[in-house]
């Protein structure tokens, strides 16, 4: 099988550049496996260090100010789709999605087009209308939340189907007691400190400052023991603000961008990701969890989906601040019943989001819609 992934991220990349790096990854094995990104990106340097992935440095320009530079790059995915003659296009986002329809008029037979939707930004109007019915195969949604979004849209053509995002359980294990002491010494030296934090970024939808007001409605005793890390991004001035409002400024620690978050993550009591928007599963969700840590999630999107409440995280309502605090409040008076969450979390990670089984029901995918349509 003959497969090319786009993204169109130029940065980071997030959780985008985590998911198809896995695919090509596993896939690169047995398939051939291209990876087109924009020059620069974090997908496109790891994507080349993979063992027999090729790789394009295509950008994806979007808006009309940049027409010139879209039809350039029309242009170059053009030449490449026609020189490979792929079987499947796995396209995942709206600009990598509009370059590949208009880098493929031409092209014949045409490889099938399979979309994930990572997020739940609407997909409405007659421009999706067209690219549903004529120029999309098949729709991947990445929690079940997302596939319901979607069989609402026009894309319901396209048979929507949930795969949930795997990770790697063998790299994202939890570290021996004495390792996950040390790491936690960088952020608090206190024995009796709740430390708990994230590794889903510091955008602002992924709301980690509803974790200052929370703070504010514990007790001082209670809120003095509380630390919150937040891995990403260094935080914006607004964002500081609210931290420096609460005066709480040395209680919540940045550790920055890092190449391996693995360290910081085993250093926490247990772990959040609280968004109120965009956000459709969350890949640092499970890897905390993976990670043996429990974690608090918002009932946004499809993050409930991560976890059973009570057992081996916490659901409670977006910008939740009181739900948010009684929270924190179980955790500071249940120390011991952390520890046995973490265990219940890791065993919830490697039964239901292991790596192997994301990459099989992503290969079905494929080989199911090239059995029932095949390249025309």
């Amino acid at each position: 099988m003959k497969l090319l992934y786009t993204n169109f991220h130029s940065g980071s990349g997030g959780g985008h550049t985590t998911y198809v790096r896995e695919l090509a990854r596993a896939l690169g094995r047995h398939h051939e496996v291209h990876v087109a990104a924009p020059s620069g990106s974090r997908l496109l340097l790891e994507s080349a260090a993979l063992p027999g992935v090729h790789t394009l440095a295509q950008p994806f320009p979007n808006g009309l100010r940049r027409l010139r530079e879209r039809a350039a790059a029309v242009r170059q995915l053009h030449e490449y789709l026609r020189t490979h003659r792929f079987d499947i296009v796995h396209v995942n986002g709206s600009a990598d999605h509009r370059i590949t329809i208009a880098a493929l008029r031409g092209i014949s037979p045409r490889p099938r087009v399979v979309l994930t939707k990572h997020n739940t930004k609407p997909m409405h109007g007659l421009q999706h209308v067209w690219r549903a019915r004529f120029h999309t195969d098949k729709v991947i949604a990445v929690s079940e939340y997302v596939c319901r979004q979607v069989e609402a849209t026009p894309y319901r053509v396209c048979h929507p189907e949930t795969v949930y995002n795997g990770v790697d359980t063998h790299h994202y294990a939890p570290f021996n007691d004495a390792d996950a002491r040390a790491q936690r010494s960088r952020f608090t030296t206190d024995v009796d400190a709740l430390l708990i934090g994230s590794n889903a970024g510091t955008a602002d939808y992924k709301s980690w400052t509803d974790m200052a007001g929370a703070m504010m409605l514990l007790n001082e005793d209670e809120r003095r023991r509380v630390h919150v890390m937040v891995a990403g991004q260094p935080p914006t001035e607004p964002q500081l603000a609210i931290v420096r409002a609460a005066g709480l400024e040395a209680q919540f620690h940045f550790p920055g961008m890092l190449e391996d978050v693995r360290p910081v993550v085993a250093a926490l009591d247990a772990g959040f990701v609280i968004s109120h928007a965009t956000e459709a599963i969350s890949f640092a969700c499970r890897e905390m969890m993976s990670m043996a840590k429990p974690v608090m999630v918002t009932d946004y999107s499809g993050l409930p989906e991560n976890v059973r409440h009570g057992k081996d995280g916490w659901l409670v309502p977006v910008h939740g601040h009181a739900e948010m605090a009684e929270t924190l409040r179980w955790m500071l008076q249940h120390r011991e019943a952390l520890t046995q969450m973490g265990v219940a979390a890791h065993a919830h990670a490697v039964e239901e989001f292991g790596m192997e089984l994301f990459i099989e029901r992503t290969l079905a995918v494929y080989e199911q819609l090239l059995a029932s349509n095949p390249p025309r």
